[in-house]
This record gives C-alpha cells, sequence and structure tokens, in this order.
C-alpha cells in the first residue's frame, strides 16, 4: 500500500509512525514543511518520495500536494496525527476520493461543543455544555447550569486556553479574554468533579483492536497551575480489572457514534459522584509521547501496530500487561534559568533501577512556564510490575528529585 503521511518529522515522535509504515511493507511518501535535504538520513531513508508544501494545516496547500502525488502513483491512504493536522487531512481525503476518517468525524472530534452534543444524543453522560458566543450567552448558560464552570477552547488540545471559573465575574472575565463577540466562540461546560483519566485506543473498522487506560494525579486543570505540583500520568496493567468494564463500554460507544473505522484515538473522561462521564476525544494519537509508556509497559510496538492496522486491516501483537508505566514533571521553583537540580542521587539510589529515561535540561536552559505541559521542562518516566508500587515510588520522586532556577 502507498501511504501519504503528514509532517514526517515534526514532532520528533513523528518519525516513529514512517518507521511503523516501513516495517510493514508500505509506500510511504511524505508532505512537510521542511525541505527534504533538513530531514536525517534515516528518515529520508524511510522515504519513497516528499513534496514539500508552505503550510500543512492549509487544506488547499495539502490539497495541492496530494494532487500532484496522486498524478505519480496511486494513494491507499493519507494519514496525519498531529491534533492540527487531522481536519485538514479529512477535507483533502474526501476531496481526493482518499478513504480513511470523514471530514464529519474530523470536525466533531475538533469541535467540543458539537462533539459532546452529538454524543448526549447518542446517550453518552456528558457534562452539560454549550458554544458560547457572546457574554450575554455565557450568563444565560450560567443562570441555567450553575457554578463552577469550565470555559476552553473549541479546537484546544489538552488544558491549553481552559480556565475554571466560579462566579460571574470570573466567566465574563475570561469569556472577554478569549475575545468572544458574537464571530469568535468557546465551549463552556458544567464542572464535574471527580478523578480524571483516558482511554486510549487503536480500532480497526470500528472494532477496538488495542486499548490503554491512564490516570492523571491530579486532574489536569490543577496539574498544568499549580508550581509545586509534580503532575503524573500513569498507565496501568491492571486495565482488566472490573471497575474498568464500563471506561471500555462508553469508549466502543462513543467509537459508534463517531464513526471511527481504523484510526487511533485519545479519549478522556471522569469518575466521581456523578458516575461515569465523557470530556472529549480526539481522532489521534494521545500526546506527550504516551505511545512509548505503553511500548514500555506491553513489549509490543504500537507505532508498527497502527502501520499494520492501517495497511493489512489488522493487529499483530497482543500486550503484555508486564508493567505499569508512568511520566512524572517536574516544575523549576521559579522561572528564569535552571541552575540545577538536588536529590537525584537519592533518586537513583532508591529507585534507579525502574526509571525508563529523564530528561534533566542543564544549568543555564531557559525555563518554560507551568502550564506549558507535562514534558516542558524535566521529566522522569518510569516502569514497575505493580501499579500501587509504581505510584509510591513516584511519589517519593516527586517529593525528593527538585529542580532549582534563577531569575
Amino acid at each position: 500500500m502507498h501511504v501519504v503521511f503528514v509532517a514526517p518529522h515534526f514532532p520528533a515522535n513523528q518519525r516513529d509512525f514512517v518507521r511503523g509504515l516501513k516495517a510493514v511493507g508500505a509506500r510511504v511518501t511524505g508532505i512537510g514543511e521542511s525541505p527534504l535535504e533538513w530531514l536525517d538520513g534515516e528518515l529520508r531513508g524511510w522515504l519513497d518520495d516528499y513534496e514539500q508544501v508552505g503550510n500543512v494545516c492549509h487544506p488547499g496547500m495539502l490539497y495541492g500536494a496530494v494532487e500532484r502525488i496522486q498524478a505519480r502513483r496511486w494513494v491507499d491512504r493519507l494519514e496525519a496525527t498531529v491534533e492540527a493536522h487531522i481536519l485538514p487531512a479529512a477535507k483533502v481525503r474526501a476531496a481526493r476520493g482518499i478513504p480513511g476518517l470523514t471530514p464529519r468525524a474530523a470536525e466533531i472530534c475538533r469541535d467540543k461543543a458539537l462533539m459532546k452534543e452529538v454524543l448526549r444524543k447518542g446517550g453518552v453522560p456528558c457534562a452539560r455544555s454549550a458554544r458560547i458566543a457572546s457574554v450575554a450567552e455565557g450568563r444565560d448558560f450560567a443562570a441555567e447550569v450553575g457554578f463552577p464552570l469550565i470555559v476552553k477552547p473549541l479546537d484546544g488540545a489538552g488544558a491549553a486556553g481552559t480556565s475554571r471559573v466560579d462566579d460571574v465575574e470570573a466567566l465574563v472575565e475570561a469569556l472577554e479574554e478569549a475575545g468572544v463577540d458574537g464571530r469568535h466562540a468557546v465551549a463552556v461546560e458544567e464542572f464535574i468533579e471527580g478523578h480524571e483519566g483516558f482511554y486510549d485506543t487503536l480500532t480497526v473498522g470500528g472494532e477496538v483492536a488495542h486499548d490503554f487506560i491512564s490516570h492523571y494525579s491530579p486532574n489536569v486543570l490543577v496539574g498544568m497551575r499549580t508550581r509545586w505540583i509534580s503532575p503524573r500520568i500513569v498507565a496501568t496493567n491492571r486495565d482488566e480489572a472490573p471497575g474498568y468494564a464500563e471506561v471500555r463500554a462508553l469508549g466502543q460507544r462513543v467509537i459508534e457514534l463517531l464513526d471511527l473505522e481504523t484510526t487511533a484515538t485519545h479519549m478522556e473522561w471522569f469518575f466521581g459522584p456523578k458516575g461515569l462521564k465523557f470530556s472529549e476525544i480526539g481522532a489521534r494519537p494521545p500526546g506527550v509521547l504516551q505511545w512509548d509508556l505503553y511500548n514500555f509497559g506491553n513489549d509490543m510496538d504500537l507505532y508498527r501496530e497502527w502501520a499494520a492496522a492501517l495497511t493489512h486491516g489488522r493487529v499483530l501483537e497482543r500486550k503484555s500487561r508486564r508493567f505499569a508505566t508512568g511520566l512524572l514533571a517536574k516544575r523549576p521553583d521559579r522561572d528564569g534559568r535552571i541552575v540545577g537540580y538536588s536529590g537525584m542521587d537519592a533518586v537513583q539510589r532508591q529507585v534507579g533501577e525502574w526509571i525508563i529515561d529523564a530528561h534533566l535540561p542543564p544549568a543555564g536552559t531557559p525555563t518554560q512556564p507551568v502550564e506549558a505541559g507535562f514534558m516542558a521542562n524535566a521529566w522522569v518516566r518510569m516502569r514497575h510490575p505493580d501499579y500501587d508500587t509504581l505510584n509510591r515510588m513516584m511519589d517519593f520522586v516527586g517529593r525528593t528529585l527538585q529542580c532549582h532556577a534563577e531569575g
């Protein structure tokens, strides 16, 4: 099969999708913004052809590149794995007669207010939400639903641009900061109390072929706003425990309602006093190299599995569940430049055998904002056969390892 892949070299793990495609025997053409000679030799060796465009998010430029590629050779698939590329690729796919994720499914996965509207109609439990295009609409929604509320971009990823508001004054301020003016809209939704996690799948023909369940600690909105917290993501290897059956059923229902066929998905959920609630879904792999954690924990290569699903309509491996795995973020104690670390020797002595890898930016490196994400500054990735033991070890690392900076 001939697969056209959008943005093969950036971000860095994009190359693994190309590697996976070559591993299952596919012919691969890349479309990217950089000149071919800027790509490293190994990546260039995996690509059979390449088209450079000014902006891979621009549907017209992407369409032109695919048209030129199709003039040279039949195209079986056009694939993208970065959130910003999903909808442009779907539009071009439909216009050029290439099978895959439809524009409707991509649009629903991109637009959080539309997403919840569609899924509520299908019986999926969601927070009450609305597309808000004016301060007046926001006030009306708040009067109906009550506080607290969450304000977020319609098409944002992660916690970017997301805030909790607890009264009318804070709501108005958040809406004005977001530029709501009758033309630009945001999603406003009921705040759901509870634990936050996510459910990632690789689907083949609409059926889940691989799935993984992970937990945030603490919830993202808190973790991405509080400097002293060392937030973490932990992928469980107890995912066949009875308590997860409801998560699986919810995920399969969402996949069916959105008509997601052969694709990676990333679905977030809450569980609390109101039960299990759907949060949002993307028709793409998760961020922060989460697939690498699944690979470390399950003795598999998800990038190759994704490629096999696309090209052969099936997966090749079974997950071992040998390890629970986790990512722990370490923030500098202030903004400025990193001057050093303390506690790493103790961490190595106590839990070093369970560390997969770590990223400790050297002294002199400018710090990144707290809200920039799990891998923006220092981080440590770990694994252990027991999920509870892994969490205790990550507690220890979070308390012991410190990143020092000066303004």
